[in-house]
């Protein structure tokens, strides 16, 4: 309904939300593409079909009748990462000619590690660089830091508010309790005073473990409340990106700043640039190896070089990473992003730390495995993988577990 009222997700208030919705309801109506009004009846016009479209389990049709009767109808998949595409697209050959040639084109790892030792740059700089390709100087450092501002006023949000999810599981929202018992009660005026006060606060051990859990639940309680999240390489694994830099912030550098932030996030992109070109990052088409696998595997790259890990050993931390998510299902309960999903998240998060660390700590030269193989095993255990397990809730948990008895 927000989408075909033209609601911008990335800009709409999300204070606002139930109020359009509700909005919508009472008046039967719906301004469509904000332009013309027409009848709208929520309960009739919207219909969830258990028989899923053949591409994947994530399509929507919209059919569109002319005063005449005649009927228009067409269907849009939803592939991962906020990426849609319309059906008669989906096995088209074609490709488009990109506006911008990359000075670095990268399909795989090889690729990547060959241009940082050619040029002797690090990850991050050889992203630069192809970014600059694209866009101004100014316009990458805004776009990166709107995408870590939005990223930390999630988390925030998710700190800070109590009470249970919708959809009917009745899942009471945990980061609220878990922040309190970690800070107590807070009463800042904005994310950014937040992040100060938490970086002030000394952490032991069992905390930082605690610390990573809460910064990753918060932001998968606002996604399941219907709130912004930035796609990380999806909503359904929005946490882990977050939750990780964070953890860098508060824990490992209390001195870092824009610089390392920006450079954490061009990793991380690109490594899931990389998963999506060798493989998916679509729990639809991969099971859910797709999406925590994938953002604990862009994780874990990031944080490796913020450490000091070379390119080798950050294309190590991704593979580590996403080796032990190999072949995790998706099966959510009531087909909510709750259960078991919210849980994963903090998963994929240490997973990702633990990984940073034995890259740093090893020679990656001794890897027997190496990432495009992770990923290329990671696409052939996607293909083998029942349908059941691939975001339709038609087996694992989703079946193991009854609604109703939530």
């Amino acid at each position: 309904m927000l989408g075909l009222s033209s609601q911008n997700p990335e800009t709409i208030p999300v204070k606002n939300i139930d109020a359009i919705i509700q909005s919508i309801k009472e008046r039967n109506e719906i301004c469509l593409g904000n332009e013309c009004t027409i009848p709208f009846h929520f309960s009739e016009d919207i219909i969830f079909n258990k028989n899923f479209l053949p591409f994947h389990a994530n399509g929507l049709t919209f059919t569109a009748f002319l005063a005449d009767t005649t009927a228009y109808a067409a269907t849009y998949y939803s592939i991962g990462g906020g990426f849609v595409v319309k059906e008669e697209r989906v096995n088209a050959k074609k490709k488009l000619a990109l506006k911008c040639a990359f000075p670095f084109p990268i399909q795989n790892g090889e690729e990547l590690l060959n241009y940082t030792r050619q040029e002797q740059k690090s990850i991050s700089e050889i992203v630069y660089e192809n970014e600059k390709s694209m866009r101004s100087e100014i316009e990458i450092h805004s776009e990166l830091m709107r995408i870590w501002d939005t990223m930390l006023e999630c988390m925030y949000i998710g700190c800070h508010t109590d009470g249970i999810l919708p959809g009917g599981l009745n899942v009471h929202r945990r980061a609220f309790d878990m922040h309190q018992g970690l800070i107590g009660l807070s009463n800042y005026t904005s994310p950014q005073e937040w992040l100060h006060q938490i970086r002030k606060t000394e952490v032991k051990f069992r905390q930082i473990l605690k610390w990573v859990s809460c910064f990753a639940l918060a932001v998968n309680e606002v996604n399941a409340s219907l709130g912004r999240v930035v796609t990380a390489p999806t909503n359904g694994s929005a946490g882990v990106i977050p939750a990780v830099l964070m953890y860098y912030l508060v824990i490992e550098n209390h001195q870092a700043g824009e610089k390392e932030i920006k450079q954490f996030l061009m990793v991380a992109g690109e490594i899931g640039s990389i998963f999506k070109k060798g493989s998916t990052i679509s729990a639809a088409m991969g099971g859910c190896q797709a999406e925590i696998g994938v953002s604990s595997a862009m994780a874990a790259g990031a944080l490796c070089e913020l450490m000091g890990g070379s390119p080798d050993q950050v294309l190590m931390a991704a593979e580590i990473a996403m080796e032990h998510h190999l072949g995790l299902t998706c099966d959510p309960i009531g087909g909510l992003v709750q259960i078991p999903c919210i849980e994963r998240n903090t998963m994929g998060a240490i997973k990702a730390i633990h990984a940073a660390e034995l890259a740093i700590e090893s020679d990656a030269k001794n890897a027997k495995v190496s990432l495009d193989k992770v990923i290329d095993t990671m696409w052939q255990t996607a293909k083998d993988m029942n349908s059941k397990y691939k975001e339709t809730s038609e087996g694992g948990l989703a079946v193991a577990v009854n609604m109703s008895d939530c």
